[in-house]
């Protein structure tokens, strides 16, 4: 009795088999969007400006938040207003979730921009296809989750693998970034030979009758392979949230589409937000407990309105207390000889 009611309780309101259209609708209107994207605002490549990725962030923020309200009204057409109002609140607090671990994400970016010395007008064309990849790679992690959550042990699992990494976040030191010791870059470039010098905006190019990769693809290849491993830790922690196959999609894709904007916004102060991974740590702590323990405590779901609260107060607490207790410059060499 006890498994059947539990998976009257986790049957999804939107199953695949029968929202299939719903599905299909939703990505095309994604990929339209990455299309009027690249292909119309940012068919030149140039520098992002504050202004433009400012903006930029805003419709993002606001074609999900409008999003929101549609799946509102959608749901309560069918499903009546507890349910519809359940369904909001569980795509808005997956958004806010994904959207702070995405903060991980850019911290990433920088370094490896850096490292590779691409040039700004070139860096929003990588993040356009590093975003297109790691749609590709999120719908099938999220496909995938899907059909394992049907097991209770899963749940346990997902729960403990969230709560390992939320320690060893809290305690863990900043750790550097090389791309060079990263297998996939290693396997590359043994593939591909690597150009010296960007070559425009190509990835690959023809030389004598070899092809080469440029340093661009490079850099992809890193960027998608970093994503691959963040998306281990966001997509069970969004399914921690909620068990709807759709929110979870909907609500992590809406996030990475505002990624790349936001990366152009954060990209020079995002070092400010130095007590920000204390917070996201906190975070993925609190959905490991309520997977393994909270759900089970409150009859089966934990509210998500409480949910909702205690990530916008770990989020934006931390902020907040970054922007309060600045971390103290590091001097470097040449900073000492000129004192």
């Amino acid at each position: 009795m006890e498994g059947r009611l539990r998976r009257l309780l986790t049957m999804p309101l939107f199953p695949f088999a029968e929202y299939w259209w719903f599905y299909g609708a939703f990505t095309l209107f994604v990929l339209l969007l990455l299309l009027l994207d690249l292909g119309v605002f940012h068919r030149k490549a140039h520098a992002v400006s504050l202004k433009e990725a400012g903006t930029w962030s805003v419709v993002w923020i606001g074609l999900a938040l409008l999003f929101n309200l549609f799946l509102y009204y959608f749901s309560l057409d069918r499903f009546g207003h507890n349910q519809a109002r359940e369904v909001s609140l569980e795509f808005l607090a997956g958004y806010v979730v994904e959207k702070s671990l995405s903060v991980d994400n850019i911290f990433i970016f920088v370094l490896v921009f850096r490292y590779f010395r691409v040039p700004q007008e070139f860096q929003h064309r990588i993040l356009f296809y590093g975003v297109l990849g790691a749609l590709v790679f999120r719908a099938i992690f999220i496909a995938l989750g899907t059909w394992l959550l049907q097991f209770h042990w899963i749940l346990l699992l997902f729960g403990a693998f969230l709560i390992v990494t939320g320690l060893r976040m809290m305690i863990g030191t900043n750790e550097t970034v090389d791309p060079e010791k990263n297998p996939v870059v290693k396997l590359f470039r043994r593939v591909f030979p690597i150009t010296d010098r960007p070559e425009g905006a190509k990835f690959f190019l023809k030389r004598e009758g070899r092809w080469y990769a440029t340093p661009l693809a490079l850099v992809l290849v890193f960027l998608e392979t970093s994503d691959l491993i963040f998306a281990i830790d966001s997509v069970p922690a969004i399914f921690a949230l909620t068990s709807e196959p759709l929110i979870v999609y909907t609500s992590n894709v809406f996030a990475i589409l505002g990624l790349r904007s936001l990366y152009f916004v954060l990209a020079g102060v995002v070092e400010r937000f130095h007590l920000l991974h204390y917070g996201l740590a906190a975070v993925l702590i609190f959905v490991g407990l309520k997977m393994v323990w909270l759900d089970q405590l409150f009859g089966g779901k934990f509210p998500i309105v409480w949910s909702l609260a205690i990530i916008g107060v770990l989020i934006g607490g931390t902020v907040a207390l970054s922007l309060l207790y600045p971390k103290a410059p590091e001097l470097n060499g040449e900073a000492l000889e000129q004192e």
